[in-house]
């Protein structure tokens, strides 16, 4: 009986001691509270403009589609795509054969007229002797004058009639008002034209022009002479000079954009109408407030306005203390959010963990570029 007790109390012993050394072992370390990493950026005043980039495509500056004034058969194709023509030059012609035969017959008319014409000069003549002779009345001298005007202006009429029907013979043939180069052409020998039908398009390359949309925020700071960049997709890394010539004064169409026209300073022969073209502009902003440019994930905001946190780097190497820094915005563009007040040349701007922070903490501290 008493070595069945002491074998009890041996055995509570034992595991109180396990007890007491496990709770040991396992009790938790206070480390204090995590330090949170985040990144930051440097910033520096960009001063008081910024450059936007808008998409367009170039165009020739002259873009003329040729047609011919009368209606006919194709007879003659003298031009193919891509060929370059000069001012004068046949584009195509059209079976004259009609045409002709309508000068033939104004031709013919006119003769008849001067022919009426003579002999109603002469009866005018005959009667007006007579009648100063007093062997006619006024009546018959009145009525031989009045029969040679008419003649007279039948004459002036064939002249008249003669000349358009030259006109429209000559209107069989299509030139070139311009040089160029000859974009496309839609038609096929033979084929039934009717007049104003647009037989080719004609480009002259001499005066290349890229228009673009501009939102209506920023229509008011652009100007007919403003300088410009164009870059072509085709020509990468190489910016051409251009020169802003047509600002639009109405929105186009349901949009909010306005149209404007840049053209370039000089010709380049690797650009060519229909090229994919980024237009680049310069726009003045407040001069007065410097302006920086942050990533848009770095400001945030709440009931208190927009803000930024800003590095404040500590005595310990890689740990600084980030502080709230309330900011003024101005335009977001692609690059970010410009900011024109709240910040000061150098300093460190949070981009990453901005919504993981609070003011005064202190983190861990990346600069990035």
């Amino acid at each position: 009986m008493k070595a069945l007790l002491f074998s009890s109390v041996l055995c509570a012993l034992v595991s109180v001691s396990v007890l007491f050394v496990s709770s040991c072992a396992k009790k938790p370390v206070d480390d204090g509270p995590a330090i949170r990493p985040v990144r930051a950026q440097q910033v520096f005043a960009s001063g008081g403009s910024r450059t936007r980039a808008f998409s367009g495509a170039a165009q020739a500056g002259v873009e003329s589609k040729l047609s011919f004034k009368v209606s006919g058969t194709i007879e003659r194709k003298a031009v193919k795509v891509g060929q370059t023509v000069q001012r004068g030059q046949l584009i195509a012609e059209l079976d004259p054969g009609d045409y002709q035969l309508r000068v033939e017959d104004a031709e013919a008319a006119l003769t008849r007229a001067r022919a009426e014409e003579r002999n109603a000069d002469a009866s005018y003549e005959r009667v007006r002797g007579l009648y100063e002779n007093r062997n006619a009345s006024k009546q018959d001298l009145d009525a031989a004058r009045a029969g040679y005007e008419s003649a007279a202006a039948a004459v002036e009429s064939g002249l008249k009639q003669l000349e358009l029907a030259k006109r429209q013979l000559g209107y069989t043939r299509l030139t070139a008002p311009i040089n160029g180069s000859v974009a496309s052409v839609d038609v096929e020998l033979n084929e039934n034209v009717m007049a104003g039908q647009t037989i080719a398009l004609l480009t002259s390359e001499s005066d290349l022009e890229v228009e673009i949309a501009v939102p209506g925020v920023l229509i008011g700071d652009v100007r007919e002479g403003d300088a410009a960049r164009v870059r072509f997709d085709a020509l990468p890394g190489r910016d051409i000079a251009a020169t802003v010539t047509e600002v639009g004064v109405a929105a186009t169409g349901m949009r909010t954009t306005f149209p404007v026209t840049v053209t370039l300073d000089e010709p380049h022969e690797a650009v060519r109408s229909g090229m994919a073209a980024e237009v680049f502009l310069d726009f003045a902003s407040d001069a007065a407030a410097a302006q920086f440019l942050v990533p848009s994930v770095a400001v945030g905001e709440d009931a208190q306005g927009r803000f930024v946190f800003v590095v404040e780097p500590a005595g310990e190497p890689g740990l600084a203390t980030v502080r709230r820094r309330g900011v003024t915005i101005g335009s977001i563009i692609n690059e970010g959010i410009e900011i024109h007040h709240g910040l000061e040349d150098g300093e460190f701007v949070v981009t990453a963990g901005v919504t993981k922070i609070v003011d005064g903490q202190t983190v861990k501290f990346e600069a990035t570029e």
